[in-house]
């Protein structure tokens, strides 16, 4: 007992020493505000891809953990790892550069992910076109049908039951004060697509409501924060213009580039438009080969200009072409074509 014991304390001891230089390398790090020798030794072995190699080192006073467990990696790049706050203050004027680099990177990744198609009609199961004209919400029940469902159950459907929700069966609502009180009572239960009509009708002063822009932006920033694409872009659309609030490019783009990642193919669109003016025709190009393979047909016809100019390759062109075609054929139905040649007449 009394060796495992002896044993204990040894270990607490060299714990305890081993802390002491630790902090005492993190404080000489930090006066000195420089790189050493080690430190440069532990970053080169890091690229913008893996830093596995440095894994177990903080990357400021150079001290090792086998386990991993306590160093703490950047939030920024997770590229390097580090013992305290004093470490990673000392370490910041050599990591800056890459760290913003690595964070550039990741967010290009996520900007160019191919968003997953828009969701299928609860009634038809066909997915919902990219025009959200072609589409009703139901403040209802809060779903949102396509243009076909919603003209065939018109045009089908007995006097008696031709203006129920297709959905829930709810009889349709009788005033403008009763539209207003559903969305507000579906707002309230935070179901985004309510609180962005409700706030387009305080933008417009539409369904009886007085104009207020105030509150059209408050609306918008509930709806977009809980993920609402449209929301985003209508925020987009207030800060690029300085309507309500103060102009600011750098809030425009984001809200564009989230409502992008989202799946909203106008947004996708108008990010390749700006990339375009800017010179960056790659990232142009990116933009709307992507939303085109939703079945954006803005962004094709920009692939296919793209192509004649020689900026987009054949092969490029062709997957494009092919996932252009396929996404129309998942949107398409005879009842929205016929909704769709009514509204052209």
């Amino acid at each position: 007992m009394l060796n495992v014991a002896s044993e204990i304390n040894d270990d607490d001891e060299q714990g305890t020493a081993r802390e002491r230089e630790r902090n005492q390398r993190s404080y000489i790090a930090y006066k000195n505000n420089n790189i050493t020798y080690l430190q440069q030794q532990i970053m080169s072995t890091i690229t913008t891809k893996n830093a596995d190699d440095s894994k177990h080192h903080c990357a400021a006073c150079g001290d090792s953990d086998v386990g991993g467990s306590s160093l703490k990696a950047c939030t920024g790049c997770n590229l390097v790892k580090y013992c305290n706050r004093t470490c990673q203050v000392a370490h910041r004027p050599a990591h800056k550069k890459a760290c913003k680099e690595r964070v550039a990177e990741l967010f290009d990744e996520e900007l160019f992910k191919q968003p997953s198609p828009n969701e299928d009609c609860p009634i038809c199961y066909l997915r919902f076109p990219t025009d959200i004209g072609q589409s009703m919400y139901q403040s209802c029940c809060g779903k949102t049908l396509c243009s076909g469902c919603l003209y065939a159950n018109t045009v089908a459907a007995a006097d008696t039951e031709r203006f129920k929700c297709v959905f829930c069966r709810t009889e349709a609502t009788s005033s403008d004060e009763e539209s207003i009180e559903r969305l507000k009572k579906r707002a309230e239960g935070n179901d985004t697509q309510a609180m962005y009509n409700l706030g387009n009708h305080y933008r417009l002063g539409t369904k009886g409501l007085r104009q207020d822009n105030a509150k059209a932006l408050e609306l918008y920033h509930k709806s977009a924060k809980l993920g609402n694409h449209s929301a985003h872009c209508n925020l987009s659309v207030y800060y690029h213009n300085g309507d309500t609030v103060e102009k600011d490019t750098r809030k425009a783009t984001n809200h564009r580039q989230l409502a992008a990642m989202a799946g909203n193919v106008d947004a996708r669109y108008d990010l390749g438009c700006a990339e375009h003016i800017a010179g960056n025709m790659d990232r142009a190009y990116k933009h709307w080969m992507i939303s085109a393979n939703d079945g954006c047909n803005s962004s094709m016809k920009a692939v296919q200009e793209g192509y004649k100019s020689g900026v987009v390759t054949k092969d490029d062109y062709a997957k494009t072409t092919r996932a252009y075609g396929n996404s129309i054929e998942e949107m398409k139905s005879d009842d929205r074509d016929r909704y769709a040649a009514i509204l052209s007449e």
